[in-house]
């Protein structure tokens, strides 16, 4: 089926073909104003300005835009979306003044969401994923990456991929799946980490590899988790299965997780609230993507990732939510966005940018989404009347996602 959208107030990000974009390069955020848009078969076909468009000898179905900007869809590359049960009496705990070792101590942290997952079976959990996904969506998330990591055993980790593979099988949207037993190390071998790496090496990876499970690996390099060492040493295992590395880095502490992701060749390394100059030189003379999680930084009132520090030293930067139920509690892309202009002084569209091209290449997805290209799905969103594009950031308390638009249908 042929589809013509008319009456686009501004097309946004329209590209003739891919680029990772770094440094000054995010800030270049190509649009159309008064632009049509034709789809063939769930897919971009043309554009352009409308009075340049040209519908002789052809058959089109037309849908009015009637004066909405045009978007693609967000690419949400970092997400534990899987999950049994949300956290909110800890966000209490921590109001009321209690450590995350205190609430750890009270049973609470990833291994509160570990147990709670371990006891739930596989449909229960995909369901309720299945109705986060619907919710995402219909914000505008039209890719996403989906980690594992609240499992910690054999039965759990494998539960959890199996879970997102059903997603990747009925979801209308591409969804990576992304291995993460090395979240935490559970309670039985706080003392004997090597012995809970070797669980992950030969009992988990085998049958991740032998079921297809999984497309990346992920370790949480932190002070207290696991060590630059051990993530090196995990990944490599991974890697030998085909699971290219993406890795919790420099969250809390100048972990060495950079520095590990790049000597990897890993294809992002993501938080990056700590970083010295030493190590955004390193990210910048890379190829691996720095993806900031502003929310989370928001949400557990630490310092926003020093974003234009990054940007400026010419690092390819992608946007994520880290969606998950302890410490980025929303799955909202817009919101996202909005923070990284108020609280890292990104411009509307290095954000927007960021957010949409290049978390697709933080997927690997960069040709099938992220921007407005021929041949690419058309997953787009479409605003309620906006004044300007940096509006979608200045009004962050709105939803200005009028509709959204999966694979050439409306949601």
């Amino acid at each position: 089926m042929t589809t013509l959208i008319t009456n686009i107030k501004l097309l946004v990000n329209t590209r003739e073909s891919n680029a990772l974009l770094r440094g000054k390069e995010l800030s270049d955020l190509p649009c159309i104003e008064d632009a049509y848009l034709i789809l063939q078969d769930g897919r971009i076909d043309e554009f352009g300005k409308l009075t340049n468009l040209s519908t002789e000898n052809r058959q089109l179905s037309t849908i009015d835009a009637e004066g909405a900007t045009v978007l693609p869809t967000w690419c949400d590359s970092h997400t534990h979306l899987v999950f049994a049960a949300s956290r909110e009496e800890e966000f209490v705990y921590k109001l009321k003044g209690m450590s995350y070792a205190d609430i750890a101590a009270k049973g609470g942290g990833i291994l509160n969401s570990a147990r709670k997952l371990n006891a739930m079976s596989e449909d229960e959990l995909y369901n309720l994923a299945w109705q986060r996904l619907q919710e995402v969506m219909k914000l505008g998330t039209g890719a996403i990456e989906i980690k594992s990591g609240y499992g910690l055993t054999v039965e759990g980790e494998l539960k959890m991929l199996r879970v997102i593979k059903r997603l990747k099988e009925t979801a209308p949207i591409p969804v990576k799946a992304t291995f993460l037993g090395a979240h935490t190390y559970p309670v039985e071998y706080k003392e004997n980490h090597q012995g809970y790496i070797d669980l992950i090496i030969n009992e988990m990876l085998p049958v991740i590899a032998n079921e297809k499970l999984a497309d990346y690996i992920d370790v949480f390099c932190e002070d207290g988790f696991f060590s630059a060492e051990e993530t090196e040493i995990i990944c490599k295992a991974g890697m030998q299965y085909g699971l290219k590395p993406k890795i919790h880095a420099n969250q809390l502490n100048l972990s060495g997780g950079v520095q590990t992701g790049v000597k990897l060749n890993a294809i992002s390394v993501d938080h990056l609230e700590t970083m010295d100059d030493g190590t955004i030189q390193t990210l910048a003379n890379s190829n691996t993507i720095g993806t900031l999680l502003p929310s989370a930084a928001f949400f557990l009132r630490m310092p926003f990732q020093p974003a234009r520090k990054i940007i400026d030293s010419g690092c390819a930067v992608a946007l994520a939510t880290d969606f998950n139920p302890g410490s980025s509690p929303s799955g909202n892309m817009n919101l996202v966005v909005a923070m990284s202009c108020i609280g890292m002084k990104m411009l509307p569209e290095e954000a927007i940018n960021a957010a949409t091209i290049n978390g697709a290449y933080a997927m690997e997805l960069q040709d099938e989404v992220g921007s407005i290209t021929v041949g690419k799905k058309a997953n787009l969103i479409f605003t309620k009347p906006v004044s300007s594009l940096a509006y979608l950031p200045y009004s962050f308390g709105s939803n200005l996602v009028d509709k959204v638009m999966i694979n050439g249908e409306f949601l």
